[in-house]
């Protein structure tokens, strides 16, 4: 298998919203506000109203649960869903809040994302299968996404 840049993006989120704790674990949610992306064959922006339902475990695991759209340049829209796994140390957890920003690879934090898009110019995302790597900034998180092709 091989993977190949696809897109960087960069997406802004409200202040968290905890659920608290239930019989699954601590539930957190943000609201993505907006944001961008941009790689080789693709640019535009992050529409609001998508958001993450984190699902943080007793061990400070949490599970991600993405779903967002986004707009290009030209006018496409794309919906993107992934889940993800990223350990929430206090060093993540304090980026997120407002604080110093993390470096891809501080912690662990991968993805695996799904396209969907109904645009003939963009139909060849719909059968991507992608790889995200994470990090936080203040009250925002930036993916770098690969693209996975086998053979």
């Amino acid at each position: 298998m091989k993977c190949e840049f696809l897109l960087t993006y960069h997406a802004d989120l409200t202040p968290a919203v905890e659920v608290g704790g239930g019989p699954f674990g601590t539930r957190v949610f943000f609201e993505v506000k907006g944001g961008t992306f941009e790689g080789p064959r693709l640019r535009g922006k992050i529409l609001s109203g998508g958001g993450d339902w984190l699902l943080i475990d007793a061990q400070g695991v949490a599970r991600l649960d993405v779903r967002a759209v986004f707009e290009t340049d030209d006018g496409a829209t794309i919906y993107v869903q992934y889940p993800g796994v990223l350990v929430m140390d206090p060093k993540t957890q304090a980026a997120i809040a407002g604080g110093p920003p993390t470096a891809y690879g501080d912690t662990h934090w991968v993805t695996q994302l799904r396209f969907e898009t109904g645009d003939s110019r963009y139909a060849w995302l719909n059968s991507v299968i992608a790889v995200g790597e994470g990090h936080a900034v203040a009250s925002a998180v930036e993916y770098r996404v690969y693209e996975c092709i086998g053979g």
